[in-house]
């Protein structure tokens, strides 16, 4: 059996990892976002509000952030192969659980259990940078990323599965598939190779206090306010999608459901192309790219419905505006789009510059773009119910990307003027 020169395994292994991860961590991100489709039954059914909606719709995403730094250390410390594995079956229980609730209340209790299954994703990227060198990180990462294609899974077949038999059988279907995935992932994969060092050498683990050091420095908590954005964002839009379609086109759900799916496929599979972009060209760039298209999408997305009357040459001119369907939905994919490169750039800086604390690192960039997820759809219902304009939510993303990129080009002129600076 031939070997990887660089990492020592058998050359199969790190692709077995990273390929095994991909898959467990599409089926965790279609179960992170089952709410987007059952949300909407169950707003219709309970009679909820638009905050109550978003609240529903995102508490899964908040467990699925908080829990990322914790699981990251353990991955650091246990390995990706057994926390993943638990991670998996835990968010099975609380999924298939889903199923009896029959409250409001009960909803939300049960939405935490299920945000396990977003916390997967802190695990896997600790798990599988291991497997590969540093010139190769910012490729594998990406491909793994690509899981956030599950989120078109649950957009694509719940809604068939709902309206055949009810949104609790989308519940139990899915925790089956979180089952299964968990022994595949268990019998098929193996401990990567730092694990594998450090129970040869007797390796004692590393203080909390050591594990935690790295967050001190602001240039994480920048990574984590760009991850806030690509990858929140992502969330926040996968999860409201649907539910604006409906409401500004009236859509029925499966075609809403369709086209929000699709909206995710390129928001995730391109995140791989991001990767090898990141490699090639430098997280940096493609970031400039990603935040300089996305602020002109979200401008024009931001733009709402209206009449307008100006002072002509002979008089009032009137004209009215609107983005048709199919013109919002090209420029939500190139959106999309961009915000795949962004998501893998963000997560190439951190093995480059955090080798040793990938996993702590990792988990809270994560964890606070995970809770971007979670505030936002808050925010989009929060300012839906404020102003009554649907394109609110466009209007939030221009200024966060904006905020973002004026921090990171600080940050850039900032070193650029340190290096100067520095005496030969």
């Amino acid at each position: 059996m031939t070997q990887d020169r660089t990492t020592g395994l058998a050359a199969a292994e790190p692709n077995r990892a990273l390929g095994l991860s991909t898959v467990a961590f599409t089926v965790c991100f279609a179960v992170w976002t089952i709410f987007s489709i059952i949300g909407i039954s169950l707003k219709d059914q309970l009679g909820l509000n638009e905050t109550q909606f978003g609240l529903l719709v995102g508490t899964p995403v908040l467990t699925g952030s908080l829990v990322r730094i914790v699981l990251g250390i353990w991955t650091d410390r246990h390995g990706g192969r057994l926390v993943f594995t638990l991670t998996m079956l835990g968010a099975a229980v609380a999924t298939f659980l889903l199923g009896f609730a029959q409250t409001y209340e009960q909803l939300l209790l049960a939405a935490l259990g299920v945000g396990l299954a977003g916390g997967s994703f802190a695990v896997g990227v600790a798990y599988v940078s291991r497997f590969y060198p540093a010139n190769r990180q910012g490729t594998a990462l990406g491909i793994f990323g690509v899981g956030n294609v599950g989120a078109a899974v649950t957009k694509f077949l719940a809604p068939f599965v709902m309206l055949a038999w009810g949104w609790q059988s989308v519940a139990m279907i899915w925790a089956a598939a979180l089952v299964v995935m968990a022994a595949v992932f268990w019998f098929n994969t193996t401990d990567d190779p730092v694990i594998i060092r450090r129970r040869a050498e007797g390796y004692t683990p590393r203080s909390l206090a050591s594990e935690f050091a790295p967050l001190r420095n602001p240039q994480v908590w920048r990574f984590a306010l760009y991850y806030f954005f690509a990858f929140g964002a992502f969330v926040a839009l996968t999860l409201w999608l649907p539910r604006y379609l409906i409401g500004v086109y009236g859509f029925d759900i499966a075609t809403a459901g369709a086209v929000a799916a699709a909206y995710s496929i390129p928001g995730s599979i391109f995140r791989a192309y991001g990767g090898t972009l990141s490699d090639r060209i430098g997280a940096r760039t493609v970031l400039y790219w990603t935040f300089g298209v996305s602020a002109l999408c979200t401008l024009l997305l931001a733009l709402p419905t209206a009449d307008y009357v100006v002072t002509g040459i002979n008089g009032p001119v009137s004209f009215h505006y609107a983005l048709a369907p199919w013109a919002f939905i090209a420029l939500v994919f190139v959106l999309g789009f961009f915000m795949s490169l962004g998501k893998a750039a963000v997560y190439k800086h951190i093995p480059a510059y955090y080798p040793d604390n990938v996993g702590a690192v990792g988990g809270l960039v994560g964890m606070i773009g995970g809770l971007g997820g979670f505030v936002l759809p808050l925010l989009f219902g929060f300012l839906n119910d404020l102003t009554g304009i649907w394109t609110s939510c466009f209007a939030a993303l221009f200024v966060l990307i904006v905020v973002s990129l004026g921090l990171m080009h600080s940050a850039v002129r900032r070193r650029e003027r340190q290096l100067v600076a520095r005496p030969a």
